[in-house]
């Protein structure tokens, strides 16, 4: 088994994982508890070592997906958006092994997300996959040629950070017009709650309004579509992906979302790009950053048998 954990700006979730990509035991863990005081990284492995406490087991080895500029080659967090204090430099790999005298070996969680959808889910056996995670921001990995596609850093596939409007709003990473910015949940929420002249509003909510025939609701998700569809053209036309995946809660609405994106998409590209393309709704959910987190283990750890 695989001890693989995914940690984000609230939560860390854990697992032990086996070599076919099945999860055999969960749990979830706050690392925001005391507002950080305690350090992320003491929190997982204190959480950690008491998950195998309760679950009596050893591991061969460790998987961590985690928030942030991850360096995939040394598993050091070399940059974040400046949210999560004390987080950017922390030595994930290193104090994992320490930790647990295993090898470890870490990668960002939006990576992790596609790797694992690309081992045990939705893009399994499929070649060349670009996937996007809508919520807060937007998350991105690509699987290339069957790999996983990390540039030189091990920090490629930053989706959300390409311009999609040179003149549009100032992103939380300081530049402006970021797809983020437009192809977000928090987007949509903003663009319905400036409409509406509304607060607290959710994506849940608004999707339920615009079901029940809310037409001011349709026509901000409409616009919403657009541009998501935008920014998926244009990565489509970059990488000609077999497969184009959605992760996020909103990817569950078909009706209202993947429907009219796979259409606005397919009519978006140019004919030859379309041939080969679909566009999918992720399937692992939760669980993807953790089976992906455990299949980097098996890629890093020269086993190529999964």
């Amino acid at each position: 088994m695989i001890l693989c954990f995914d940690i984000g700006g609230t939560s860390v979730k854990m697992g032990l994982c086996d070599r076919q990509g099945r999860l055999h035991a969960c749990k979830e863990a706050s690392v925001s508890f005391d507002h950080y005081r305690t350090p992320i990284l003491d929190t997982v492995i204190r959480e950690g070592k008491q998950f195998l406490k309760e679950q009596n087991t050893s591991v061969e080895g460790i998987g961590i997906s985690a928030t942030g500029q991850i360096d995939d080659r040394n598993g050091v967090v070399i940059g974040t958006n400046g949210k999560i204090p004390h987080w950017e430099g922390s030595r994930l790999s290193e104090r994992a092994e320490q930790a647990f005298g295993v090898p470890a070996y870490a990668l960002n969680d939006a990576n992790a997300a596609v790797l694992g959808e690309s081992f045990a889910g939705r893009a399994k056996g499929v070649e060349n996959v670009v996937m996007l995670t809508l919520g807060t921001g937007v998350g991105g990995g690509m699987i290339l040629g069957g790999k996983l596609f990390s540039g030189s850093l091990g920090i490629a596939g930053e989706l959300g950070h390409f311009t999609l409007y040179a003149d549009g709003v100032r992103c939380s990473c300081g530049k402006t017009g970021c797809f983020e910015s437009y192809a977000s949940t928090t987007a949509l929420i903003a663009r319905a709650e400036e409409r509406k002249g509304l607060t607290g509003l959710t994506g849940k909510v608004i999707f339920q309004r615009a079901a029940d025939g809310d037409r001011l609701m349709l026509d901000v998700i409409d616009e919403w579509i657009t541009d998501i569809a935008h920014g998926i053209t244009g990565l489509v036309h970059i990488f000609n992906p077999d497969m184009v995946l959605i992760g996020g809660g909103v990817s569950t609405q078909e009706k209202l979302l993947m429907q009219p994106l796979r259409d606005r998409v397919m009519h978006g590209v140019m004919p030859r790009f379309a041939e080969h393309l679909s566009v999918e709704r992720a399937i692992l959910g939760n669980e993807a950053g953790m089976i992906g987190a455990a299949k980097w283990h098996m890629e890093r750890s020269g086993h190529h048998d999964c």
